[in-house]
């Protein structure tokens, strides 16, 4: 094999590798240890596209860099198996999802191994095995079992939560009531997405613009009893927790907002009745009693971030969803109500809070009391107020608040402004008119014996006031709300709860936890996948599966699913422990290994994602079940890679706009001038480049450059065993790492692969005689010591490239190879002393060429765990320097002399230089 040939030497590396077990971990780190994670792929039927493998291209990098360095790595790879798209197809074709799944697993691993990654593959997990979602059922209990003491600011079992006396007496059913209301797993109402035509619950991905995305059918929004996560229990640590993470900034912020911590107060409105004594009484209780934790049903409880402005609420809003909406209705206002809120279930929460314009709502007929000044308000029903947000009610102060301000002017309700933002606002008059809203802060008006208050002085009284009434008290709100943790589907883990019947066959409203011996509740066997056409979930359809007996009671099983979610919130701990049977990890497994030193992958999971895992991998911290506090230490999101750059001519037709008339062509100088642009595409042979911008060859057009992500549906995905088989895994591996930063966007282009294979060539050219028709070193290969300037260039290279790669800063990393490589291929001899250490550079990176020429420079096994080359500073700084030398104010010539030379010597040489000396005579 006298040239370089990819496609005999990544298979024989490969092979070697797996038979060798080369990149197996120790169970426990026997040095400085280092847990490097890729976030958990979706085997899809479609396999890898070449955007896939960047991420897995930097964390395989750095592992093969630091086993050289001597650290112990962990670098597994697993599967989140359970999804939508193995389901939906499991529908069209009643193939089982765990055949199509497995299928896809086989492909995935296949690609992988193909690129040489070096996983421990012996730690290879799905979250669809059974001996895997035991574990994520074990969990779940755990949770289940777990209430959070906000005293001690952490989770504790159930079993230690202190129950009120008066629900002691009310019995075995109170007291479950009451657990549930604090457990971090629970049941509660929530919205469904239900689709009648189809017969079926949809996922939220499945619903765009209130139609289903198979069929275009119209999608109603349900309330279904699904099980909930109180993750909200944990928003304050979730973000205090962040500021010792290495994350970047971006990525914080995002996951602040999210959580969307804010401070206010929690107020009760009374529901006027026709007995005003009523509404006496009920204060008078109040102070007596305190803020109560739940409202009971003749209050209506809003948070607000502005109790400032109290005195300006007009009117109330509760949510279409809200429990107390028929109570709320007037018989005369119930036709109108039902129908808006049919209206409202076709919307998401997203359309709900993105629609712009006018708002939309309906009276309910009730009213409540301003407990500020008892001024009685309408309640309304609209869909801007979600069920979701705060208490679902709100108070509406129009003169304050813009989507309160544009329902008023819609609906023609009062608009009373009650904060003043001062002379220096210019439409301060029309605002105090309630003719303009404002938002600002200022000092308090029409707000009775507050009036004069800043806002801020005004949110501290009215808040003590209320508290000292009853009727409200300071409280902390989150955007974050409870995650919900139920699904309709039939392909994820099953719950480990049964509901107790009674002897009718009807619900107690009793739950038991399946026994931890019992575990895993299996998938049941569905004779077919068809939607049943209920809006409750499909594995109902196994009747004989939904029924069991347990201690001579019948119960029934949940049916609902976990979300995807749910496995891949622990798979970093179950690498760690694989196949333990008696634990989800060993607690000095775990002790040994975590948190995950590096933690890469796409920006798109840096929210959700992260805030779940991080959540259960405290609450299981918590229980003394993990050391850790956080999962994650370092997380870094790569770039996309983009589809090829395609490239536009812009132009517009001409004034007459008829169909034959001349196109118009837009110049450089002319682009942003026009109002109409239409773009006709050009191929690349017709693009030049010049400094750096796109034009139409031969003229001064400029082109619109396109790079589009890649997708099925635009046609752009490149498979990577195309890339294989034409440049090699290497080929590939390098150019996506050379393409620009690790965190860029990036297009994807044919020449650039070309270009990183035509550099291969080069260094196999460097080592190995390409001329020869066996396997033999270059000639110019010499046992031999290097000169000065060669060691100089092999140090600098070292010191370089190991940075880069530390600081995962690749593409510059490369480019100091590649100039390596042109330096010493002019060379005239290239000792095997520097050819080496360069090969060991290069092995992380291209580790199959690597393999193959240390084999060839002398190597008896793998340099997968070769010391990494190290430099000397001694050979970082130039012994010689160039000197110019100027006459007359004109360079003559260069002397090359020591760095260490005094000025004199300097002269006394010049002098001396014969192009110098014939100046001077």
């Amino acid at each position: 094999m006298p040239r370089y040939n990819p496609a005999e030497i990544e298979p024989k590396w490969q092979m070697f590798w797996d038979t060798n077990a080369t990149f197996r971990t120790p169970e426990f780190p026997d040095s400085e240890k280092l847990y490097v994670l890729d976030m958990f792929p979706y085997p899809s039927g479609d396999g890898l596209h070449v955007g896939h493998p960047e991420g897995y291209t930097a964390t395989d990098i750095t592992c093969r860099f630091e086993r050289m360095r001597g650290k112990s790595v962990l670098h597994p790879m697993g599967f989140d198996s359970f999804g939508l798209p193995a389901e939906d197809y499991a529908i069209r074709t009643n193939t089982p999802p765990q055949v199509s799944t497995q299928n896809n697993i086989e492909n995935f691993t296949r690609q992988l191994k193909m690129l040489g990654f070096s996983y421990d593959w012996g730690r290879q997990l799905a979250t669809t095995d059974p001996d895997y979602y035991r574990w994520t059922q074990s969990i779940f209990l755990i949770l289940y079992d777990t209430w959070y003491d906000t005293t001690l600011e952490k989770g504790r079992p159930i079993s230690e939560l202190p129950i009120p006396s008066d629900v002691v007496v009310e019995g075995e059913k109170a007291i479950a009531e009451y657990q549930a209301d604090f457990r971090l797993a629970y049941l509660g109402e929530a919205l469904v997405n239900w689709c009648p035509a189809l017969g079926t619950v949809l996922a939220n991905e499945e619903v765009v613009n209130g139609l289903s995305e198979r069929g275009d059918h119209p999608v109603e929004r349900r309330p279904l009893k699904q099980w909930m996560m109180r993750i909200t229990a944990y928003a304050d640590r979730l973000e205090n927790d962040l500021a010792d993470l290495d994350w970047s900034p971006g990525i914080k912020k995002l996951q602040q907002d999210w959580i969307g911590r804010s401070t206010g107060a929690e107020v009760d409105f009374f529901i006027a009745t026709e007995e005003e004594s009523g509404y006496a009484k009920w204060q008078q209780e109040r102070a007596k009693k305190g803020f109560p934790r739940k409202p009971d049903e003749q209050v209506l409880r809003v948070y607000t971030t502005r109790p400032d402005t109290l005195f300006g609420a007009t009117y109330m809003v509760i949510s279409p969803e809200h429990p107390l909406r028929e109570k709320l209705t007037s018989p005369e206002q119930a036709s109108a109500v039902e129908a808006y809120c049919q209206q409202a279930a076709a919307k998401s929460d997203r359309e709900r809070q993105e629609e712009k314009g006018k708002k939309t709502g309906v009276f309910s007929g009730a009213f409540a009391k301003n407990v500020v000044n008892s001024q009685e308000i309408p309640i309304w029903i609209a869909d801007y107020v979600l069920a979701g947000y705060g208490t679902g009610a709100i108070m509406a102060v129009p003169a304050h608040d813009t989507r309160d301000f544009q329902f008023a002017t819609t609906f023609d309700l009062p608009i009373v402004a009650v904060v003043d933002p001062g002379k220096k606002v210019e439409d301060q008059q029309a605002i105090l008119k309630g003719e303009k809203c404002s938002s600002l802060e200022g000092t308090a008006c029409q707000s009775g014996k507050y009036n004069g208050l800043s806002t801020d002085e005004m949110k501290t009284e009215i808040v003590s006031d209320l508290t000292k009434s009853g009727c409200g008290k300071k409280a902390v709100n989150y955007k974050l709300r409870d995650w919900l943790f139920s699904r309709q589907r039939f392909w994820g883990e099953p719950f480990p709860i049964l509901h107790e019947l009674d002897t009718d066959g009807n619900p107690t409203g009793i739950i038991r936890p399946v026994p931890e011996k019992d575990l895993p509740v299996l998938l049941p066997k569905l004779n077919d996948y068809k939607p049943h056409g209920k809006p409750e979930p499909p594995l109902n359809k196994a009747t004989d599966w939904v029924e069991v007996e347990l201690d001579g009671k019948r119960y029934k099983r949940e049916t609902n699913t976990m979300p995807q979610w749910a496995g891949s919130c622990w798979y970093y701990l179950r690498f760690i422990d694989p196949r333990n049977s008696k634990a989800l990890v060993d607690r000095e497994k775990e002790k040994a290994w975590m948190p995950v030193d590096l933690y890469i992958g796409g920006a798109e999971h840096a929210v959700l994602h992260l805030l779940y895992a991080r959540f259960w991998h405290k609450a299981l911290f918590d229980r003394g079940i993990l050391t850790t506090n956080e999962p994650f230490h370092r997380l870094v999101n790569q770039g996309m890679i983009l589809g090829e750059t395609e490239y536009y001519l812009p132009y517009e037709h001409s004034v007459t706009g008829e169909a034959d008339s001349p196109k118009i062509y837009f110049s450089a100088e002319e682009r942003g001038t026009k109002t109409e642009v239409h773009l006709e595409p050009v191929s690349e042979e017709e693009v030049e480049i010049k400094e750096g911008k796109p034009y139409k060859k031969g003229t001064d057009y400029l082109l619109v450059a396109k790079a589009e992500k890649m997708s099925k549906s635009r046609g752009n995905v490149i498979n990577p065993d195309v890339i294989v088989k034409n440049y090699g895994a290497d080929s590939l591996r390098l150019y996506e790492m050379f393409m620009g930063p690790l965190e860029a966007t990036k297009p994807w282009s044919m020449a650039g692969v070309k270009g990183v294979r035509g550099f291969l060539d080069r260094v196999w050219r460097l080592i190995m005689d390409s001329d020869s028709e066996t396997n033999k070193l270059h000639q110019s290969v010499v046992d031999s010591q290097p000169t000065e300037e060669q060691t100089r260039v092999l140090h600098k290279t070292i010191k370089i490239v190991t940075a880069d790669t530390e600081s995962l800063n690749f593409n510059t990393a490369i480019s100091r190879m590649m100039e390596f490589v042109n330096f010493f291929t002019k060379a005239d001899s290239r000792p095997i002393s520097v050819l080496k250490p360069f090969v060991l550079l290069i092995s992380p990176y291209a580790p199959h060429i690597a393999e193959e020429l240390w084999e060839a420079l002398g190597g008896k096994t793998t340099l997968a765990y070769e010391p990494w080359p190290t430099f000397d500073e001694k050979y970082l700084t130039e012994s010689t320097v160039d000197i110019p030398v100027q006459i007359n104010g004109k360079m003559r010539t260069k002397l090359s002399l020591s760095a260490e030379a005094t000025v004199e010597e300097m002269e006394l040489t010049a002098r001396r230089d014969g192009k110098v000396a014939s100046y001077l005579e």
